[in-house]
């Protein structure tokens, strides 16, 4: 979808200039956009954000993990995991412990209230299936490019 002024700019003769339209990395980029925004409505209910909710994912698959394997997980710094944890501490849904054995570790919890909340979360995969459209197998072929697309782009990242 281009603005009115992007469809009438003029191009530069005799310039071959990659097109925005044409970029992998800008179709990606604008499909995040638009996750961001089915994702903000269907969340709503549950009065979490999108990175809130990932983390609750997280937490609902393996309750008791480190900050650092949460970090991890969801390929966040401690300077953006902790604000984010500390929010869904102050809503009650996780609480942060020292572990026992190791003092350096901060092991994460759900409360109550974190766990009652997984039921209302699953129903969120359904409704992006529905707004997504197509069959389970294009989603799940979809979901192995992208994985696959990831890897490629680690890998490239790593330094020689």
């Amino acid at each position: 979808m281009l603005g009115r002024e992007a469809m009438t700019a003029k191009k530069v003769p005799g310039q071959h200039s990659p097109r925005l339209e044409d970029q992998l990395c800008f179709a990606v980029y604008q499909a995040g956009h638009a996750f961001n925004r089915v994702y903000r409505s269907v969340l709503a209910e549950l009065g979490l954000t999108y990175p809130q909710y990932l983390a609750m994912l997280v937490l609902w698959e393996c309750d008791g993990l480190t900050v650092k394997a949460m970090g991890e997980r969801l390929m966040l710094d401690s300077g953006t995991l902790t604000p984010l944890l500390k929010r869904l501490e102050a809503a009650g849904l996780i609480r942060r412990e020292r572990d026992r054995e190791d003092e350096r570790q901060v092991r994460l919890y759900l409360t109550a209230q974190g766990e009652s909340l997984r039921e209302k979360g699953g129903c969120v995969p359904d409704s992006m299936a529905r707004a997504l459209g197509g069959s389970v197998e294009s989603r799940g072929g979809l979901l192995e490019q992208l994985n696959a697309l990831r890897d490629a782009l680690l890998a490239a990242a790593e330094p020689a």
